[in-house]
């Protein structure tokens, strides 16, 4: 289990990576290429609307593995300034499931699995675990994790992490390893995120799962503007 996270969270030492203005980037995203997961340069990029995509066993040209920093256009959101509009079976879940439901409690359990249990997560390399788990330890990466206590042991099998900037979360994976506990760990990050004062949730690239849920695409240089309005934003923790 991880230890207590800080709030507010602490700030790192900086970085000397400048990042290219994500207003100019194509509409695939792709600005910048590089594998540095230092907390200043994964700071320093969500707080620029850039996020980091590792591509698998491919390597750049020094042997390191190759990872892309993309600000695609458009860009999805979960809209917080409404009251969420979830389907009527998920409600139906969220009123009536078994399960534990905890913030914070697992992290690291939480990222390992979203690579273990995703066909397409090869992209979860270990450089990036330490970057992000470096970024829980000082308060900044945060976690849902949804718990399976049935046996009288606790089972992991749902959740979600990201990266939380001012007023702005950025979701970046979720996994299920049971029947709809990623859609569980999503509506209670939804929840915390209103509830402690958050003003943006950023879910990156849409999905048809995301759609589900009620994530919408929005122009790029309105993401980015609502970023700037977010950074301004002191939330509460995520209780």
């Amino acid at each position: 289990m991880t230890a207590r996270v800080p709030h507010p969270p602490i700030e790192p030492p900086g970085t000397r990576v400048r990042f290219p203005d994500p207003v100019l980037a194509p509409s695939h995203g792709v600005l910048a290429m590089g594998c540095d997961f230092t907390p200043g340069t994964l700071l320093r990029a969500y707080r620029s609307g850039i996020f980091p995509w590792p591509h698998g066993d491919e390597e750049d040209e020094g042997g390191s593995p190759l990872v892309l920093w993309f600000s695609p256009e458009p860009r999805c959101i979960f809209p917080l300034e409404q009251e969420p509009h979830w389907s009527r079976s998920l409600r139906r879940t969220l009123r009536i499931h078994p399960y534990e439901v905890t913030v914070d409690q697992d992290f690291a359990g939480v990222m390992h699995m979203c690579g273990e249990t995703r066909k397409d997560a090869t992209w979860i390399i270990p450089e990036l675990e330490r970057g992000y788990r470096e970024l829980h330890r000082l308060g900044w990466a945060h976690s849902v994790e949804v718990w399976d206590t049935s046996t009288g042991e606790r089972e992991l099998v749902g959740g979600i992490y990201g990266v939380a900037v001012g007023g702005a979360f950025a979701g970046e994976s979720m996994f299920h390893t049971r029947t709809d506990t990623s859609k569980i760990a999503f509506a209670t990050l939804v929840t915390k995120l209103r509830a402690a004062g958050y003003v943006l949730f950023d879910v990156q690239v849409e999905n048809p799962h995301l759609a589900s849920l009620g994530c919408v695409e929005i122009p790029r240089r309105e993401y980015l503007g609502r970023l700037d309005d977010a950074l301004e934003v002191t939330p509460g923790p995520l209780l």
